[in-house]
């Protein structure tokens, strides 16, 4: 935490989030209104909220920094100010359209664009144990445009006590959606799938959350790669609606270790990204399947990995009443059915954000400024439950 003065908490303040997840779809900002201490069922409006979609060469250089060979200390300093400034603009840009000015708002919340994510342990050459986690965009450069405090790089105080660092949305969401009667399932389909189960009537060390595996991800990097220059993915699942799943692909898929793994665990492109896409495709060449029948298997993938990791991690402990899914997943019709088919049976009923009244678009810029909210009041907002930290700490970062 940057040292600097510290606010007062105002009884209602407007905090801004901001995310950009692992399709670098673009930037999610959120201006939120929040009443109440953080860490006590504080009242949240959703103000306004856009997408900036990155500029092309922004995201060509971020992709390009996925592969650590590329990732030079040069071009990530270059790209950790860039997304700074980016960041800020986005930030700018949706205060504005909430028709409130930069000295209205409380603080911003940046999650930054992560380009390794690293919780598995790995061995120094002294002997250490470490992990670690890289999230670009400068928090001293958003607060330095906008002049509102920011909040960054709230991952690795996490790890720091043995965390994951991942996943941090938990938290948020324990405390907007618990019920004192019905066990909810909320999944996240970006990048990557992660759920979070809130038991009914559970205190915060109940709260378990996990990422299930691929999410969009292989869909989206098989689209781009099938039909390049044309499409970078499956809008509306049409291309799934016209294929049909390789049961022979699935066998093989559905040997990963990661989705026996036991929970607390994360994941990320490290496993999931450009190198899972080329064997897909190689797997493609060998069974002679169509595009359409390859992207039908992917998206299929995704809804068997989270019925799957329900059926392992889940019902055995809580049988859920009803799971909630945000992000971009939850504007493909065809994952959205076979996810639905996946669960069904289970007695468990699909619902998306917007069923609810929600926004699927907006839920993690939320959480993010909600997080950002504790981390300027200085209140712990992890769960150790969800990411096996030793601790609660504060998480991320302070640019004044």
């Amino acid at each position: 935490m940057v040292s600097g003065k510290k606010l007062p908490l105002p009884d209602s303040r407007y905090v801004v989030g901001l995310m950009s997840g692992t399709s670098v779809d673009g930037i999610d900002a959120a201006v939120v209104r929040i009443e109440g201490r953080p860490d006590a069922a504080p009242r949240v409006q959703l103000i306004a909220f856009a997408n900036t979609p990155f500029p092309a060469s922004a995201r060509e250089e971020i992709f390009a920094l996925f592969d650590p060979k590329a990732a030079t200390l040069d071009r990530v300093g270059r790209l950790n100010v860039w997304l700074g400034e980016l960041y800020a603009e986005a930030a700018l840009a949706v205060i504005a359209q909430a028709a409130l000015r930069p000295s209205e708002i409380y603080a911003i919340g940046s999650h930054g664009q992560t380009i390794l994510h690293m919780p598995e342990r790995v061995r120094t050459p002294d002997g250490r144990e470490l992990s670690f986690t890289v999230q670009l965009g400068e928090g001293a450069v958003i607060a330095a445009r906008t002049g509102i405090p920011s909040v960054t790089d709230f991952r690795i105080a996490d790890m720091a006590v043995g965390g994951q660092g991942a996943p941090l949305v938990p938290f948020t969401e324990y405390m907007l959606y618990r019920e004192d009667n019905r066990t909810l399932l909320l999944q996240n389909i970006g990048g990557i799938g992660n759920v979070t189960v809130l038991p009914a009537g559970c205190a915060p060390e109940e709260v378990t959350a996990f990422d299930t595996g691929p999410g969009n991800m292989l869909i989206d990097g098989l689209v781009s790669r099938l039909y390049p220059g044309e499409r970078t993915m499956d809008t509306d699942g049409l291309i799934a609606r016209s294929g049909t799943v390789s049961s022979e692909l699935m066998d093989w898929l559905k040997q990963e270790a990661y989705y026996r793994l036991p929970p607390p665990k994360s994941t990320g492109r490290e496993k999931f990204g450009s190198g899972y896409v080329d064997l897909l495709l190689t797997k493609r060449a060998e069974l002679g399947l169509s595009a359409e029948d390859l992207v039908a298997t992917a998206t299929y993938l995704t809804a068997w990995s989270i019925g799957d990791a329900y059926r392992q991690f889940i019902e055995p402990k809580h049988r859920a009443d009803e799971m909630i899914v945000g992000g971009g997943g939850s504007y493909n019709p065809a994952l959205m059915d076979m996810l639905a088919r996946e669960l069904g049976p289970l007695g468990v009923a699909v619902r998306t954000q917007e069923d609810v009244g929600l926004s699927s678009d907006a839920k993690e810029a939320v959480a993010f400024a909600l997080l950002a909210d504790c981390t300027m009041a200085g209140i712990p907002s992890n769960l150790p439950s969800v990411t096996g930290a030793s601790r609660p700490v504060v998480l991320g970062k302070i640019s004044y």
